[in-house]
């Protein structure tokens, strides 16, 4: 077991989670689920039925494609698909062209305001007034420019828009609860619109199909029937001016012989093109050539090394003289090593290289007089095409003077020719067309007053709201288990810190009871078979014999490590064992006001040497000793720490059967570490749902700097999910019989 116990503080068990974990969890949490679902529940409520109720009116329309419009009769129509058709249908259903037709047709703004327009949509109107106002006064991009279009600021124009906010909310406020819904795989849309009064709901509807077929005629026509009338005068002038236009251009053509002119325009225009592309190459070939020679003279006029340019440095014969030299040099410098200079070989190769080295040089001067021949003939060559194009260009100068006139009026006669032609054709579609309608609207279903609202739907609301309360509290349940850092389960110690659970004590929930005399009180309750079944556990906890001095402490404050303390010496006197307490928290002590016995004299007094070993003060009422704490001392932890103390530890546990140690928190002084030095063994007393992980951690971390032997834990303070019900439900179920409510 010392084995076991000796885990890290720190480690942490992985194990799989199962659906137990959560149904736990959300047990645990029931509280907060169910309020955040009745919390839901009511709101959904509330807004529900503060809502005001709206009533929806419908109708079914036909809408099709007329795809004979344009066809002359008899021919085939080709129905062709089109898959913006219906889309753009519904925006102009929708349109504020369309519902503005409707509330001018119903007089909607005069004689139905008061349905429209109230308080809160005024509000809104003047906010956006407001909005515009600001926006056109901060921003230099939204000054208002007057309706004519000369870009200066109309001061009454944002008056005239305030003018018409009425009428411009009421048509917000149709467009606003106005939908479309089409028919899968047909042409029939549904349409619906929404209002608080039923009759208006339906009045509007019917209005709508009516505007709509209103707007579909009103484009129509704004672009037949004016366009008609206005193509038909304009051919006819057309016509008049196109006639005009030849009729001048054939006699021109007779008095200036055109066409032979023309022929000559075509071949000059040729030849100077070629002159000028052959001009371009020679410059350019010029350039090139005479980079290429001055190049060449700065070389030789400033000692440099010609070889280095590239005309010499990608010169085929210069290369292979260039390697055939290095070659020889080479050579020279090998017979070097073997003969003298004076020796017929070296002469030889002395006489070779020399030779190679003039080749060089007449090969370098060929190149240079080769460069300048070619660029004095590039020049010459350049001198005698500029020569050739300024003559063919005069000549064409003179031909154009003949050719200027007849080219503008032979643009004349093309412009008129097509702009007659362009209007003759759309005259003639226009006239096919004008009669027939680009789209079919028919009525398949009616209005009717709708006898029920449509919204809201209290039902749906109210079951909407459940599911997500329910769903929230849950996440929320969850989410507040994952923040929850604290001991709530034995399993909780007992896997994440490899420690002994000695037993789990569940808190009693009435007020009127108290946990010091609840055991003494109700020896035959559930909650004092908890302290039993610790009293057990301790006793089984060392192997050989059981641990006779007993040490209790906690993390922190107010764990219930004192109450634990006299809990469990009440169980042990119930079995004629002889029990003595001891009060060793002197900074904080409680146990001598539990028992009501005085504290004049306890464990300080006898420590410092001012009283004897008669300190031990029997309970009245029960089989049980106590050393009180005494006066608090200034060195509690130097006292506990004396021989004086180990003295008396040794001289009760002669007398007694067992000697329980109430001390302080471990995280708050070092009295605990001392006194687990001198003990038998540790038992942590932890609280459920305050004590956290880290605090568990570091306590023992503490503990065992000291070797402490820590026989378990007691949770304390459990509730029937945590501990209570989940760890010792059977004993609870057993002695439930005492007929006492379980706590």
């Amino acid at each position: 077991m010392q084995e076991h116990q000796n885990v890290s503080a720190d480690s942490v068990v992985r194990r799989d989670i199962h659906l137990r974990d959560y149904i736990a969890v959300l047990r645990k949490r029931r509280a907060t689920v169910f309020t955040f679902l009745v919390i839901t529940v009511l709101l959904v409520i509330v807004v529900s039925f503060s809502m005001t109720p709206m009533y929806t009116a419908s109708t079914q329309v036909l809408i099709e494609e007329n795809y004979g419009s344009g066809n002359i009769e008899g021919t085939y129509a080709y129905r062709r698909y089109d898959p913006a058709f219906l889309n753009t249908q519904f925006k102009i259903i929708t349109s504020a062209n369309v519902v503005e037709r409707v509330v001018d047709n119903l007089k909607l703004d005069t004689k139905y305001k008061s349905y429209f327009i109230d308080e809160k949509n005024r509000l809104e109107v003047l906010a956006g007034s407001l909005k515009r106002k600001m926006t056109s006064l901060f921003s230099p991009t939204a000054s208002t420019v007057s309706p004519d279009g000369n870009g200066q600021e109309d001061e009454n124009f944002l008056d005239r828009k305030e003018e018409m906010s009425d009428r411009d909310a009421i048509v917000n406020a149709i467009r606003e609860h106005l939908e479309i819904d089409p028919e899968k795989e047909t042409r029939i849309v549904n349409i619906f619109y929404s209002h608080k009064v039923p009759a208006l709901a339906k009045l509007i509807v019917e209005a709508l199909i009516g505007a709509y077929k209103e707007e579909l005629q009103e484009i129509k026509h704004s672009s037949s029937s004016d366009t008609l009338k206005w193509m038909t005068k304009k051919a006819e002038e057309e016509r008049r001016k196109l006639e005009e236009s030849e009729l001048a251009l054939q006699e021109y053509m007779r008095e200036n012989d055109i066409i032979t002119v023309e022929n000559k325009l075509v071949i000059y225009p040729q030849k100077l093109s070629e002159f000028s592309s052959q001009l371009s190459t020679v410059q350019a070939e010029r350039k090139k050539l005479e980079s290429r020679y001055n190049q060449i003279k700065r070389a030789l006029e400033e000692s440099r090394d010609l070889e280095t340019i590239p005309v010499f440095a990608e010169n085929l014969v210069l290369q292979a003289l260039r390697e055939k030299i290095y070659a020889a040099e080479q050579n020279i410098k090998q017979l070097s090593k073997v003969y003298g200079y004076k020796n017929p070989v070296m002469i030889r190769a002395k006489e070779k290289l020399n030779s190679l080295q003039k080749e060089r040089k007449a090969e370098v001067r060929r190149i240079i007089e080769s460069t300048r021949n070619a660029y004095e003939l590039a020049v010459s060559q350049e001198k005698n095409i500029s020569d050739l194009l300024r003559a063919t260009k005069n000549e064409l100068l003179n031909l154009n003077e003949k050719f200027v006139q007849y080219s503008i009026m032979q643009r004349e006669v093309n412009t008129n020719s097509i702009l007659y032609d362009t209007l003759t054709a759309s005259l003639k579609k226009a006239s096919v067309t004008r009669q027939s309608q680009s789209v079919n609207v028919w009525v398949v279903k009616g209005a009717r007053v709708p006898p029920y609202p449509s919204r809201p739907r209290k039902l749906l609301y109210v079951v909407t709201g459940m599911v997500f309360g329910l769903l929230g509290g849950v996440g929320l349940a969850f989410f507040l288990e994952y923040l929850d850092n604290t001991v709530e389960t034995p399993e909780d110690i007992e896997k994440r810190f490899g420690l002994t659970v000695l037993g789990a004590i569940e808190e009693l929930r009435e007020k009127d009871l108290s946990i010091e005399t609840f055991v003494k009180d109700e020896p035959l309750s559930p909650f004092a078979e908890s302290y039993r079944l610790i009293r057990s556990s301790i006793l089984l906890s060392s192997a050989g014999r059981p641990p006779r001095r007993i040490l209790f402490t906690s993390m922190a404050p107010s764990e219930g490590k004192t109450s634990t303390t006299v809990n469990v010496a009440r169980v042990l006197a119930q079995s004629d064992k002889k029990v003595l307490i001891i009060d060793c928290d002197m900074r904080r002590p409680r146990q001598h006001s539990l028992f009501a016995i005085p504290n004049t004299a306890g464990l300080s007094t006898y420590l410092t040497g001012n009283a004897g070993e008669n300190i031990v003060q029997r309970v009245p009422g029960e089989e049980l000793s106590l050393i009180t704490a005494g006066p608090t001392p200034p060195n509690p932890a130097e006292l506990l720490d004396s021989e004086r103390m180990k003295g008396l530890l040794e001289n009760m546990s002669e007398m007694f059967d067992f000697v329980l140690l109430d001390s302080p928190p471990v995280q708050s002084v070092t009295d605990s570490l001392t006194l687990s030095t001198l003990v038998d063994g540790t038992v942590l007393v932890v609280r459920a749902g305050v004590t956290t992980y880290d605090m568990v951690a570091s306590g023992l971390r503490t503990l065992r700097t000291v070797n402490a032997h820590i026989l378990g834990v007691v949770l304390n303070g459990t509730g029937r999910v945590t501990g209570g019900e989940g760890y010792y439900h059977g004993y609870y179920t057993y002695y439930s019989t005492d007929g006492r409510k379980e706590t």
